[in-house]
């Protein structure tokens, strides 16, 4: 089994798509509510072409990564053409104040992403790897509260020639001209039917972003055959939805709740989740059962039951197949009191 180098050489690096990470560093940590609250890394990450952009992260997803990193490049795998020894991520802790520990991860989480960064160019083209550090549209939607631990950071490429696989640009996205183009300015990307583009952004439905024979230039979508496209969004905001009674009035809210479709919430969670949602205390929780009755929620196996019968329906993506109806605690004309 091959064993590569933990340096890469600098014509391997020169090779790489320039969106690809070359530093990660934890800028600040931010409170998220889902069901309960949690904290996310924001993390500013640096591209070989330049590029800077933040993204946010869970430890959760850091774990992630790293599971499914070991399996694949990990001693334990027999079948991987090649391994390379992993950095170590700092292990789970199950108590604690949760903002305390994440400050406490952050030395950790750190030079986890340094080293991560620092592996073969095999590893850095792994797709769970680029889809980490890919900035999602989510991700690009939010406003940094502070950036208190922002301060730059630089990476040599050693100039040794790595005894392991060669680069294979096969990995990173791509795309054939069909046809020439020239562009009309200078934002735009000539290139010769025929030629391998390789793909640094998407701008519109319309337009690409790309680079080849080291020139970089945004250029129209139908004049390319797309061979591998963009890494999957990785997004993990969900939708509850909610309706709400209040005297004759039926409102519907979609709420964002960064958990697993699959999650159950407890009681407790989800009851105050409603009131800050909602800005009141006095409201009851329910849902319709299958004959289409309002029931209200007491417990956490209500919830579960809730959460059970709602399994197997038809739903739209990213939002929980269960509904939620919050009414006012002191009112029972919701319920079918008919026997």
């Amino acid at each position: 089994m091959i064993q590569p180098q933990q340096l890469r050489a600098e014509s391997d690096f020169e090779q790489l798509p320039d969106d690809i990470p070359i530093s990660a560093n934890i800028a600040d940590i931010e409170e998220k509510r889902g069901f309960t609250s949690h904290f996310v890394f924001v993390i500013e990450v640096k591209t070989k072409g330049g590029a800077k952009y933040l993204i946010y992260r869970r430890y959760r997803q850091f774990y992630a990564l790293q599971t499914k990193l070991e399996e694949r490049f990990g001693p334990e795998n027999k079948t991987s053409p090649f391994t390379c020894s992993l950095p170590t991520l700092p292990a789970k802790v199950y108590m604690g104040v949760k903002k305390e520990i994440a400050e406490m991860r952050i030395p950790a989480l750190n030079a986890y992403m340094k080293n991560l960064l620092s592996l073969p160019i095999s590893v850095l083209m792994d797709e769970d790897v680029r889809i980490f550090f890919y900035q999602s549209s989510y991700d690009s939607e939010q406003v940094p509260q502070a950036l208190r631990r922002l301060r730059p950071h630089t990476r040599k490429v050693k100039s040794v020639s790595p005894q392991g696989p060669s680069f294979d640009n096969m990995a990173a996205p791509r795309a054939e001209a069909l046809f020439d183009f020239t562009g009309n300015s200078k934002l735009e990307l000539n290139f010769k039917a025929g030629e391998v583009i390789f793909l640094l952004s998407r701008i519109n439905k319309d337009w690409l972003e790309g680079t080849v024979r080291g020139t970089t230039g945004i250029f129209p979508l139908s004049f390319v055959k797309i061979l591998k496209d963009f890494p999957e969004e990785d997004d993990f905001t969900n939708w509850l939805r909610c309706y709400y009674y209040e005297e004759t009035i039926s409102t519907i809210k979609d709420i964002a709740v960064e958990e697993d479709l699959s999650s159950t919430p407890t009681f407790k969670d989800l009851l105050e989740l409603m009131r800050r949602e909602f800005q009141r205390e006095d409201i009851a929780l329910n849902y319709r059962d299958a004959g289409g009755d309002m029931v209200r929620l007491l417990s956490d196996e209500d919830v579960e039951l809730m959460v059970r019968q709602a399994r197997g329906l038809p739903s739209q993506k990213r939002l929980f197949p269960w509904k939620l109806h919050v009414t006012q605690k002191d009112d029972y004309r919701v319920y079918n009191t008919v026997p």
